[in-house]
Parts: C-alpha cells; structure tokens; sequence
C-alpha cells in the first residue's frame, strides 16, 4: 500500500491510501481540515495508521490534532481512533449524538464530544457543521460533516468509486458511483435516502471529499441530485407492484 498526501480545498488536505488487494483497486482517504484546532475525518484502519499518521506529519504534527471526527462507526472510518487519541493528548472524538450512544461511550478511550444536527464546531479559521443522515449510505448512527468556509461536504461513503484516481478531479463521479453500489450493494434504500441526499444537495457544496475514490470539484449539487435519483429509481423498482 501506499500514502499520499494533497490539498483539495483550501486547508483541507485528503490523506488516501491505495490498495490494489480490492480488484478494480480502492482508495481508503482521510481528510484533515487545518484550522487553529486541526480536525481529522475518518481515522483510517488500525493496520494503515503509522502510513496515515507519517502523511499527516509532512502538513500538521499528529500532537496538535484537536478533533477526530468521522460519519459511522466501521473500521476504515473509526478503527485507529484510540491511535489518533494516544498520539494527540488533547484530541476528542466529536461525533452524532447516536453514534456516541450506541458505540462511542463505550469503545472511545475518552468521553466523546456528542455534536446535535446542526451543530457548528468552529476550529478557528474553519467551521464544520455536523448533518445527521440515519442509514445513508448505511448505518443508524451516520451523519457527515460540511466544512462552511470552503463549501466542502465530507461525503463519507456517498460517491464511492474503484480505481487508482487522482487526488481531485472536475470530470464525472456518478458513473464511476454507480458503478461501484453495483460492486459492493452497500447502500441503505429506505424511503429516506434520496431525500436525505437531496438536503445535502441543497449546501451546494463546492467540493465533495470522498472517501473512497477521487474529491469533486464542481457543481456537487448536480452530482448529488442525480445520485438521489438513482437511488430513488432503484427503491421504486425494488417495490412489489400492487394487484
């Protein structure tokens, strides 16, 4: 595997790790947002974190984190989190207030700060707000941050796509998502998906921060609506057909 590290945004810095053992080869990215309380989204696999913490180093010392952050608890999103806490003494996990009940009080080292829907964590210089997105793309507790000065929305698994892709691009991502839900079926469909896309759609975000795949830069409410219908397309061919 391999670790680099590029600017996607304006302090905003995407660390992602390439693995070809997936075929297609997939990309696992964490985002560092550098403001006067660095914040990191996503933790990384416990295995990847000496290649993510070594990346990290060459912009922000692993000692200044304040704020570990990520959208659900899995392991590529949350399994070096006690790492990142032992490296950091002031860092706190700051996550949705299901993800702190169901997990977080008990598998973080330190108390976790619960942040409410709609709650703004201002890291000085930058402010991220936390959205929560139950089951989208899948799990109870899921929810994203959207970093405000920057427009960026840190997608989580949204958008997830193969491939050994540059660091940001400006060409099509629904495609190469589409592609990839095709893969891996790891999207929830409820009733609730597409709508909840579409109120991310409503940011107009002007970079979305993948986590797995390539940043978009560009029109991401148009990216994000098409991907709602997708979505909503899929759930209504799944329904039974009323006699």
């Amino acid at each position: 595997m391999t670790t680099r590290i590029d600017e996607i945004a304006s302090d905003i810095y995407r660390i992602s790790t390439y693995t070809d053992d997936i075929p297609g080869g997939f990309t696992f990215n964490q985002f560092l947002i550098r403001g006067e309380q660095p914040l990191l989204f996503h933790t990384g696999l416990r295995a990847t974190f000496p290649l993510v913490s070594e990346a990290l180093e060459r912009v922000c010392p692993v000692d200044q984190i304040r704020w570990v952050s990520f959208g659900h608890w899995e392991a590529d999103e949350a399994g070096a989190m006690n790492l990142w806490l032992q490296h950091a003494p002031a860092a706190e996990v700051a996550v949705g207030t299901l993800g702190v009940m169901i997990s977080g009080g008990d598998q973080a080292d330190r108390p976790p700060r619960v942040l409410g829907d709609g709650e703004v964590l201002d890291l000085g210089g930058k402010r991220v707000r936390w959205i929560d997105t139950p089951h989208v793309p899948h799990g109870w507790d899921a929810g994203l941050l959207y970093e405000e000065t920057t427009e960026t929305l840190f997608c989580g698994d949204l958008m997830s796509h193969l491939g050994k892709v540059e660091p940001l691009t400006e060409h099509d991502v629904l495609d190469p998502a589409i592609t990839a839900e095709d893969t891996f079926h790891s999207t929830s469909l409820t009733p609730l998906t597409a709508p909840t896309i579409r109120m991310l759609a409503d940011l107009n975000p002007a970079t979305l921060a993948i986590m797995h795949g390539a940043s978009y830069r560009g029109d991401g409410a148009t990216a994000l609506r098409s991907l709602a219908d997708e979505y909503e397309g899929r759930l209504r061919a799944a329904m039974p057909v009323a006699s």
